[in-house]
């Protein structure tokens, strides 16, 4: 009598999940965890973008597009400064209050004026990259580990595949390849996981830098507007 070939039924992702070992499975929920991560932290940082740019566009639109200090100061205190724009304005702000603060020997301690109010919009740059860099780290993780945890899930199948096979002691291509193609399937999740990580991480990339620089030119414009109003002071 003629051994009965595998039906399709005995192989697929059900069959898989269903007779796969802990060690088999454990590269699938790794990688589930990280799509769950990697979607989790687009739609947030796709928030934070859309926020970003209204929120500072319309802080640019009413009070520092041709608006003066007081104006500035009057819009900061009815908004809450959610924006790198307007955070940085008010920084710059509290810096000019401190040195306007201070008696006329203070700042020698401090440098000029205008280094204090310098290395002040300096590190309020740097606060601003770490906040639009957030999360990227997730998306760099995924992108570059996700290949590599499906490629350990499918050569661990393949080899569990290739014991059970040998011990059956059935070589023929119905029961080879049933398992085999079982076992690939985790370098498919593993790549489709990453790939949407990738994609992302490009995008976000592109955006903060286009953020960043347009930050850059406003601090000069901004150091150069409250340069102007401690002049004005005395300071």
């Amino acid at each position: 009598m003629m051994p009965m070939s595998p039906s399709a039924d005995s192989f697929g992702l059900a069959h898989f999940l269903a007779q796969g070992s802990p060690i088999e499975l454990a590269p699938l929920y790794l990688l589930a965890l990280m799509s769950i991560a990697t979607w989790c932290v687009i739609v947030l940082k796709t928030i934070q973008a859309i926020r970003v740019r209204r929120q500072g566009g319309a802080f640019l639109r009413q009070c520092w597009n041709g608006g003066g200090k007081a104006q500035i100061e009057q819009y900061l205190g009815r908004h809450a400064a959610a924006d790198p724009w307007s955070r940085l304005t008010a920084t710059g702000l509290a810096a000019c209050g401190q040195l306007a603060g201070l008696p006329v020997d203070a700042p020698l301690s401090l440098g000029a004026p205008d280094q204090f109010l310098t290395r002040v919009l300096r590190r309020g740059i740097g606060c601003e990259i770490l906040e639009l860099e957030s999360g990227l780290t997730v998306l760099a993780i995924v992108a570059s580990a996700a290949p590599f945890v499906g490629l350990f899930g499918t050569v661990w199948g393949i080899y569990h595949a290739l014991i059970a096979i040998g011990t059956s002691g059935q070589s023929s291509l119905a029961q080879v390849a049933g398992p085999v193609g079982e076992a690939l399937v985790m370098t498919a999740f593993g790549l489709g996981t990453a790939l949407p990580a990738v994609l992302a991480y490009n995008i976000f990339v592109r955006s903060n830098r286009r953020i960043l620089a347009d930050l850059d030119g406003f601090a000069h414009d901004l150091f150069v507007f409250l340069g102007c109003s401690l002049d004005a002071r005395g300071v």
